[in-house]
Order: structure tokens, then sequence, then C-alpha cells
């Protein structure tokens, strides 16, 4: 595989990030969509710099996320060894685990690098009733 050990393809997933906070949502049968046009992290093989966009698109059930908290945990990818698609995943796994949506989609659409475009996505529905 190229030099690559597990320890690359598990790189990032149980690193400590900051917590996701939520607001308790006063509304029914809405989507929100939330997209983050600067997103980076560090390719863990290369340690070249990865960019891309986030996009989260959920309906909340009682929560919604707070938006600083966001912010700040995706910061922390900044400096964080991650694959594409670890790094999709383990939003999405996250996100899930503190918001509790009643459906949600991540998107990770990454700027090319060697003339190579990548998008990830992850989504489940109908979490929670």
């Amino acid at each position: 595989m190229g030099g690559y050990t597990k320890k690359h393809a598990l790189a990032g997933l149980d690193a400590k990030l900051p917590k996701l906070d939520v607001l308790p949502n006063q509304f029914k049968n809405y989507k929100i969509t939330i997209i983050i046009p600067e997103y980076t992290s560090v390719c863990p093989k290369t340690g070249l710099p990865d960019t891309g966009t986030i996009t989260i698109e959920y309906e909340p059930n009682k929560y919604f996320v707070e938006l600083k908290s966001l912010k700040m945990y995706i910061l922390a990818y900044r400096n964080l060894g991650i694959f594409y698609e670890n790094a999709v995943n383990r939003i999405f796994s996250d996100f899930v685990k503190a918001v509790r949506p009643r459906w949600a989609i991540v998107r990770g659409e990454f700027n090319p690098r060697g003339g190579i475009k990548t998008i990830v996505e992850v989504k489940t529905k109908n979490l929670r009733e």
C-alpha cells in the first residue's frame, strides 16, 4: 500500500477535540444547513495541508448545534493529521452524538491535490423521532 500503515489509516480518529455544545430547539420540521468553507487539516502521510468545504445539513430534534462551539471544533482540525474520509466520518459521528438530529448529512468537498478533487459524504435518515 505504498508505505501506508494502520497508524496512517486510523489517524485522527481518537484525537481529543473540543466539545460540541447544543441549544434547545423550539420548532419542528425545518432544515439547517451549515457551510464551513475554510476547513483545513494535515495529511497524516505527507504532512501537507488539506483544505476544503464541510457542509452539515440536518433536521433538529430536541437540540441544535451552538455555532461557536462548532467553529472551535472545526478549527481543532487545522493541525490534526487525518485523511479526508476519517475527517468526514469523525465530524458526522461527533455531530450526531452531540446534537441527536432527526437526520443528518455531512459532506466534505476537498480542494484538488495532484489534479484530483475528492468529495466524501456520510448520511443517515430518521435518527430520532
